[in-house]
């Protein structure tokens, strides 16, 4: 009995236990509605002017904008905000026409059509259109990239009675996209020019200014189940009823709210320096007394930071302090410390920095409003002074000294020494000097194709969309040496040696009497000559004169027409013509502009392409233009056979060269392969290098690509070659000398430091194929007129000599 009984009350202990452990037990979870933070991309583009530099047909033209991020070209589409339209365009102005235009089909923005009839037209647009990137929910920011469109729309010209009206809305005619990286989503305001392509050169002045806003906070359809409960025996890590899924979700999204958070502190602070670099910039002050005063609740964002015990210790790195006098966290804020806090403590840092980014980016654009102009130009300039860094991946920058001893190939010694003693160097050259140039430039491009581009800058994809099928420049900067003394000149032993004294006299006057004229008050008269090469057409150089507008719009270009279809006969004839028209041209200009007001100074420039490099300095040689020596200014040279066509290695160009000789008896042929004399020393060629066509420029710039087959490459770069320094004959000995002759010049003193660049532009040829153009040579000494990146390149890093 007493047994039974025991074991009753054992049994009821089990029961009550079992019960306790039964109540113990949690019931399922009650979900909660998850907290959606909402944020939002806005980008605003400005656009300031459209010029027109050369479009080819007169007509209606508007621009249309589109956006989207890189990563969905389907569902991800900006769409048009708001839009300011800052100045009217003038009422009953007959280049203007009906309204801008949103189309809700594909959210495009299009401003109005307007009329262009002539190039270097100026329309003022000042319209500025904010578009709205939805980010996805729940989901971090500056996860891609965005990809900004410009479409150029056309419509011919309709004549309706005695008025002309626009056609319908036009067909694009040329697009040009850009990349907005994900680094500069947070805060970006930059200069943008837009510029479509060689057959509608256009510059479009546009800045794009970049924030990420704050919508709001909500509570989402979207559950997170609390963790359930673990069986007592279940393994460590093992869970039922999914709660490890669980686990990851609440940390994913703790994450996600985390990323957000922190982007809109980024981006507040972003503002704030941007807000003071551009109002130092155009010396206007932003007036941010009600944010410091009332918003800039620094206080509760550091409670709540240090309030945390986890978060107490996590890393903030202050970098210093917010600018204009904002206190707060500032520096590098960590994510994994706000990942920690609770969620109340994540709404209100991102109420708090989102309201803050709404005022300061509000105060931003009714501060553009009023000093719209001033910033475009402020962003203009800071886009030019990045040009040459950001641009330097496809550029190779080097230096080197000009020989300051007389070069020459040895031949005043015995042939057996000479052969004994260059022997071992020549062993060690594998290779010519174009193909070593060519190799170095497939190095570069191979590297660039391994490269991942990665910056804050907006990306041009005319550039960036094919990085490795851009050409590579290599800049090879000359250093002048002293100039050499007489007795190392063997050619000049009867120079007069008072001449240097009294030219370093003439010059010291001279530099002396030009800064006393700089300091007085006038203008510039600037012009630049463009001159094709051998058969070739007036606007040949057109892309390089485009370039050279957008870096000086004040420039007067001559598009020289007075050797078009006359290039087969004498160089001496076509330099004569050429001369005539510049002389006249100048003459023009220079009356026009003493009319209008003082005229302080004369820059004359000029640019050659092939033989039309052997026209310019013909024409430099005729005693008509010795007036107007002292005014030139910078010199570009495009393939140009300075040293006419000695030693070319490309045997099929020159049995063309033959054939043009013997069946047409062209003159210019016979004079560029030293035939139009049966003594070299009397040859066009020859006595051209003697004369000083080069001295006077302040600036010279060589361009020459080692994929040119119809220049030989190093008549192009004034440069000595392998095949010439081993040449002990008459010719040899004259070729050394004509290279001295032009050497001389570059080096001569002038009254300004002169500067020599020698420019090697490989091509992609990948996208050349196979064919006689490329067999001979050709295709390259084209690209010189058909691409412009290479010009881009070029001018832009280096814009004071193209001033």
């Amino acid at each position: 009995m007493l047994r039974r009984i025991a074991w009753l009350i054992g049994f009821n202990n089990k029961v009550e236990q079992a019960k306790k452990l039964s109540d113990a037990k949690p019931q399922p979870a009650k979900v909660q509605p998850a907290v959606m933070l909402d944020t939002i991309q806005e980008i605003a583009i400005y656009i300031h002017r459209f010029h027109n530099l050369d479009l080819f047909q007169q007509g209606w033209y508007r621009l249309k904008i589109t956006m989207r991020w890189e990563n969905d070209q389907q569902t991800s589409i900006g769409a048009p905000s708001r839009v300011m339209q800052y100045e009217a365009p003038n009422v009953g102005s007959d280049d203007v026409y009906g309204v801008w235009r949103i189309d809700d089909t594909d959210n495009s923005f299009a401003t109005r059509p307007f009329r262009i009839k002539y190039a270097k037209q100026d329309v003022l647009l000042s319209i500025l259109v904010a578009f709205h990137l939805p980010l996805t929910e729940n989901e971090g920011p500056l996860s891609s990239a965005v990809i900004l469109k410009f479409e150029l729309l056309y419509s011919p010209v309709l004549e309706k009675g005695s008025e002309f009206q626009p056609s319908s809305d036009g067909c694009p005619a040329a697009v040009h996209e850009f990349r907005i990286p994900p680094k500069a989503l947070l805060g970006l305001h930059s200069y943008c020019p837009v510029y479509f392509d060689s057959f509608h050169a256009v510059l479009v002045d546009v800045s794009v200014h970049v924030c990420l806003l704050k919508v709001g906070s909500r509570k989402g359809a979207k559950k997170v189940p609390s963790v359930p409960y673990s069986a007592p025996n279940a393994v460590a890590g093992e869970t039922i009823d999914g709660s490890s899924q669980a686990l990851d979700k609440v940390a994913c999204t703790d994450l996600k709210h985390a990323t957000l958070v922190k982007a809109l502190f980024d981006a507040r602070d972003t503002l704030l320096v941007e807000l003071q670099r551009i109002g130092n910039g155009i010396d206007q002050v932003i007036d941010l007394t009600e944010f410091t005063s009332t918003m800039n609740e620094t206080k509760l964002s550091d409670s709540i930071l240090q309030a945390n015990p986890v978060t107490a210790h996590a890393e903030v790195s202050g970098q210093g302090k917010p600018q204009n006098g904002l206190e707060g966290v500032g520096g590098r804020l960590d994510v994994r410390l706000l990942q920690n806090l609770s969620k109340d403590d994540k709404i209100k840092l991102f109420n708090l920095w989102g309201e803050q980014v709404s005022y300061l980016w509000n105060t931003f654009l009714n501060f553009h409003r009023e000093n719209k102009t001033q910033i475009v130009q402020f962003l203009r300039d800071a886009w030019s002074k990045d040009r040459r860094a950001e641009w330097s991946i496809w550029m190779v920058y080097s230096k080197v000294e000009m020989p300051h001893h007389y070069i020459n190939g040895g031949f005043d010694e015995p042939s057996h020494h000479i052969v004994h003693k260059r022997g071992p160097s020549l062993l060690k050259l594998t290779d010519e000097p174009a193909e070593l140039a060519t190799m170095r430039a497939e190095l570069h491009r191979r590297s660039i194709a391994q490269m991942r581009i990665n910056n804050r800058s907006i990306q041009d994809m005319q550039i960036f969309a094919d990085p490795s099928g851009v050409p590579i420049v290599i800049m090879e900067r000359v250093i002048n040496a002293p100039r050499r003394t007489v007795s190392d000149i063997s050619f000049l032993k009867n120079f007069d040696v008072m001449h240097l004294a009294t030219t370093s006299t003439v010059l010291e006057a001279g530099k002396s009497q030009s800064s006393t004229s700089a300091a007085q008050s006038g203008q510039d008269l600037k012009i630049v000559v463009f001159v094709h090469g051998f058969q070739g057409h007036h606007l040949d150089l057109r892309l390089v004169r485009n370039q050279w507008l957008l870096i000086d719009s004040k420039i007067h270009f001559l598009m020289s027409e007075a050797n078009e279809e006359k290039t087969s006969g004498d160089f001496r004839d076509m330099g004569l013509r050429l001369a005539h028209e510049v002389i006249a041209y100048v003459k023009k200009k220079m009356d026009k502009a003493s009319r209008s007001g003082d005229l302080r100074n004369i820059k004359l420039s000029f640019v050659g392409h092939s033989i039309g490099n052997i026209i310019i300095r013909a024409a430099l040689a005729e005693s008509t233009m010795e007036p107007y020596l002292r005014f030139l200014h910078t010199y570009v040279s495009l393939s140009g056979p300075h040293l006419g066509y000695l030693y070319s290695s490309n045997s099929l160009f020159k049995s063309g060269l033959w054939l043009l000789k013997k069946l047409k008896g062209t003159q210019c042929i016979h004079q560029l392969t030293f035939t139009d004399d049966p003594d070299i020393r009397n040859t066009f060629f020859y006595k051209l290098c003697k004369q000083k066509t080069l001295e006077n420029f302040k600036n010279i710039v060589l361009l020459s690509s080692p994929q040119d087959g119809y220049v030989p490459y190093h008549s192009a770069r004034i440069e000595s070659c392998r095949a010439a320094s081993t040449d002990y004959s008459k010719k040899g000995k004259a070729f050394l000398e004509m290279l001295n002759y032009c050497i001389d010049q570059i080096r001569a003193p002038t009254c300004e430091n002169r500067v020599f660049i020698r420019c090697d532009v490989n091509f992609d040829t990948s996208t050349y194929g196979k064919n006689l153009n490329t067999l001979i040579g050709r295709a390259a000494h084209i690209e010189f007129l058909e691409s412009d990146i290479f010009a881009r390149f070029i001018m832009w890093s280096f814009p004071e000599l193209f001033k």
